[in-house]
């Protein structure tokens, strides 16, 4: 109860976080297409995408900092919306596949255009979104309407010039990679080479190049050939930041296996397997659904990875695999409830975790739109909230306490009254500044640190 009642003291660095912004509708009724499914900050920070259940990319791009306003840090305002995905019937097996975006990852910037690569259950996109200022005019065969003109009209020949225009914002798809996966798609993840990606569904896990659509190799196949013998799924996957030949894969039974693709064509066997042993006291009936691992991101370093199950935060060693280094639990208090959140089926959701620019922090989601950060270096921990009360820019957000049993103080939370249909699943650090990105159910609350 004690350890319940302290998890909003201090934290994050001692950074002061403050609202800056809110995206999306205010109303109480939540259209189903509104709903956020994934946040990405680019490589520089300078634009932020979000991906929802409606098929449907916005991205958001930084303001240039207002010089007059030393305090003041750009927002993001919308830059590009358009449609990633639509609707789609498989005939085949009789099943509709959803327009969701499942996740959406930027590649490094290498020209005035920006690349990147969006999915839902089924098919991966390779978007270009570029900008136009410009428009060609005076051309000798076409009237400015566009209308053909007769060549024999023709007597004199101009020489086609740029005019000014306002600009425009352009969203193409460039690649489309299908009919690859028989299950659904729960990770993309771009190689450090950045010529290479992979894709990952339940079982099996694909490679492909970003200029080749009609093929891919598969690197992992965990379908067993009777699939009543069906264990564990795969749950997560992501390339190695700086090693272009190794990636990890994360598991149902709550494991973590790294693969080394110098080793063989087909990663059938680990060169690593990432496991904490259980601790018998806390065995339970739901033990093995609490471990599954929803999410896992490698350090930006490439040194330690970080996992996240139902109840915890953890960072792991690379180079040790038995334990973590670090367990950092987000939400205890709910241990006791597992009961409810088993027959709500919130058991099942799949938080994600980030970190931020420079590894010292983590942060990851809970319910009542609280969300929890844990400074590695302190060891202190915060719980804030996403909430419109305090929307004010630059207000200062106030740490939550829930208490899980016993008296409960003036400022506490008691766990009873939780909101489970309130619940963060998906946040953004942004790489460079102590920007963050928290999507509740249909808006997307951006908060910075406190600039004096």
């Amino acid at each position: 109860m004690q350890e319940a009642c302290r998890q909003g003291a201090g934290g994050g660095n001692d950074i002061q976080w403050c609202f800056s912004q809110v995206k999306g509708a205010v109303d109480d009724d939540v259209a189903e297409a509104d709903i956020i499914s994934t946040v990405e900050f680019n490589h520089s920070g300078e634009l932020l995408a979000t991906g929802d259940k409606g098929g449907r990319v916005v991205i958001f791009q930084q303001e240039q900092e207002n010089k007059t306003q030393s305090h003041s840090r750009g927002e993001y305002n919308v830059y590009s919306t358009f449609q990633s995905h639509e609707p789609e019937f498989d005939y085949l097996k009789s099943l509709e596949i959803e327009e969701k975006i499942n996740k959406i990852r930027w590649l490094p910037q290498k020209n005035a255009a920006q690349f990147l690569l969006s999915t839902n259950d089924k098919t991966i996109k390779l978007w270009k979104i570029s900008e136009r200022d410009k428009r060609p005019e005076g051309y000798n065969l076409k009237e400015e309407d566009g209308r053909y003109r007769d060549p024999t009209t023709v007597t004199t020949l101009r020489v086609p010039v740029f005019r000014p225009m306002d600009l425009m914002v352009e969203a193409s798809p460039r690649r489309i990679f299908a009919n690859a996966h028989t299950y659904h798609i729960n990770s993309i993840s771009i190689n450090s080479d950045y010529e290479t990606y992979l894709s990952a569904d339940d079982l099996r896990i694909n490679l492909w190049h970003l200029e080749i659509t009609d093929r891919s190799f598969n690197i992992v196949d965990i379908k067993p050939a009777n699939m009543e013998e069906l264990t564990e799924v795969i749950t997560a996957a992501e390339f190695h930041p700086n090693s272009c030949n190794t990636f990890v894969y994360s598991s149902s039974k709550g494991t973590i296996r790294l693969c080394d693709m110098r080793a063989s064509a087909l990663c059938d066997r680990h060169s690593k397997l990432f496991e904490e042993p259980e601790d018998p006291s806390n065995r339970s009936f739901f033990s093995e659904i609490i471990s599954s691992i929803s999410d896992v991101k490698f350090s930006h370093s490439g040194r330690y990875m970080m996992t996240r199950d139902y109840l915890s935060v953890k960072i792991w060693d690379l180079n040790m695999e038995n334990r973590p280094v670090e367990t950092y639990q987000v939400h205890e208090y709910l241990r006791s409830k597992l009961c409810s959140l088993y027959e709500n089926d919130c058991i099942f959701d799949k938080f994600e975790c980030c970190w931020n620019g420079s590894d010292s922090i983590v942060m990851t989601g809970s319910y009542n739109n609280f969300f929890r950060m844990f400074d590695r270096n302190t060891k202190r921990d915060i719980t804030l909230e996403a909430s419109r009360e305090n929307n004010k820019p630059r207000t200062v957000l106030k740490p939550r306490k829930v208490c899980a049993s016993g008296k409960r103080k003036k400022d506490e939370i008691s766990v009873d009254s939780l909101d489970f249909n309130k619940k963060i699943l998906h946040t953004a650090w942004h790489p460079k500044e102590n920007i963050i990105a928290v999507a509740t159910t249909n808006n997307l609350y951006i908060f910075q640190d406190k600039m004096n």
